[in-house]
């Protein structure tokens, strides 16, 4: 909790499958984030697959995942760079599961999430059910998701798989830096990576390197139609010969010192913002919570061709609500329609 050194000469808590420990006086500080427990057995919670073939190794090789209706295969080979998974959204790369019938793409380690999942820094002491398909925005980083997500089975608060995987207890490790990483509840800083002051954030307890939550979770590698390749997250632009440093996607100028995507092949630069776009989080599905159309919607991102909004009248560009009949022209901004809760509310007119 406050990331200094405990004594094992002297009394704390310690949970051995968790393999975290806690100061007494940090422990029992807030009396509303504890519980006294009489009996310790617990029931293991449940997986999310069952396996129905393996190899010789042991390792699950055909799988029944509760979120999907058919079977997956283990594929040991990196996935096709058009491919992301549909539990992260991220792209495919390493072990993963994928569906012979239809485009579906789990990590290995996606799929193995748990079906239910204690929660750090969830106030409400309650586990979390892990779910898909329902869009929401997230607790702790306020991004609008629908992937892969962990809800409270008690004040049904949601909180992403990213958040959930960065707020694991203990030293996090940072591709981007070379120390492991502490979260901190209350800390003012700056962010290293995008330079804005930092309510909680992530801080080295060697150096004075700090990343906010957002910034800790970004995706190392992503796609974007801007170039053919992967784009790799850059901590630091070593183009001392460039005067002026501009995003390639908006074409507007970039700070050298804020990270950035990158393609080293073709030289390529752009904005985090700019390859992510205002939804990264949020993938295709049918979504029927329209009260103005009468036909069921499906969410869809607009990349090359952008329709006007049947709504506003403007091009549809990233985000969209699109109908499913294609007899139906009807497409309009996801922030037209959407309930404000999901809305981007710095895109709201003034």
């Amino acid at each position: 909790m406050c990331n200094d050194e405990v004594s094992t000469d002297y009394g704390s808590y310690y949970c051995s499958e968790c393999d975290v420990i806690f100061h007494v006086k940090c422990a029992m500080k807030n009396k509303d984030s504890y519980e006294i427990v009489e009996n310790e057995d617990e029931m293991p919670y449940e997986s999310s697959i069952t396996v129905l073939e393996s190899n010789d190794a042991g390792e699950a090789t055909k799988i029944k995942h509760f979120m999907h209706i058919h079977n997956l295969m283990l594929s040991p080979v990196v996935g096709k760079n058009e491919n992301g998974c549909d539990g992260c959204l991220l792209p495919i790369s390493g072990p993963f599961y994928s569906c012979s019938f239809c485009d579906f793409f789990l990590h290995k380690a996606c799929a193995e999430l748990p079906k239910m999942k204690d929660v750090w820094h969830h106030l409400c002491q309650k586990p979390l059910a892990l779910i898909s398909d329902r869009v929401f925005r997230c607790r702790e980083c306020l991004n609008v998701c629908n992937a892969f997500a962990y809800e409270c089975c008690g004040c049904k608060a949601k909180k992403c798989l990213q958040c959930v995987i960065a707020l694991t207890p203990g030293a996090q490790i940072c591709l981007k830096h070379e120390h492991p990483l502490f979260y901190y509840r209350d800390y003012n800083g700056k962010c290293n990576a995008c330079g804005y002051t930092t309510r909680a954030a992530f801080r080295c307890k060697v150096c004075n390197f700090v990343l906010h939550l957002g910034c800790f979770s970004l995706p190392i590698t992503v796609l974007h139609k801007c170039d053919e390749h992967i784009l790799s997250l850059t901590d630091y632009d070593d183009n001392s010969y460039l005067e002026h440093h501009y995003c390639d996607i908006c074409e507007k100028s970039r700070d050298p010192n804020c990270w950035f995507y990158h393609c080293a092949k073709c030289d390529t630069s752009a904005h985090v913002d700019c390859v992510l776009g205002k939804y990264p989080f949020v993938k295709f599905q049918i979504y029927q919570n329209v009260r103005c159309h009468p036909h069921p919607l499906t969410i869809v991102k607009k990349m090359y061709y952008y329709p006007n909004c049947d709504k506003c009248r403007k091009p549809c560009e990233d985000l969209a609500l699109e109908c499913l009949k294609s007899e139906c022209k009807y497409i309009v901004h996801w922030n037209c329609v959407a309930p404000r809760s999901l809305q981007r509310w710095w895109d709201w007119p003034m």
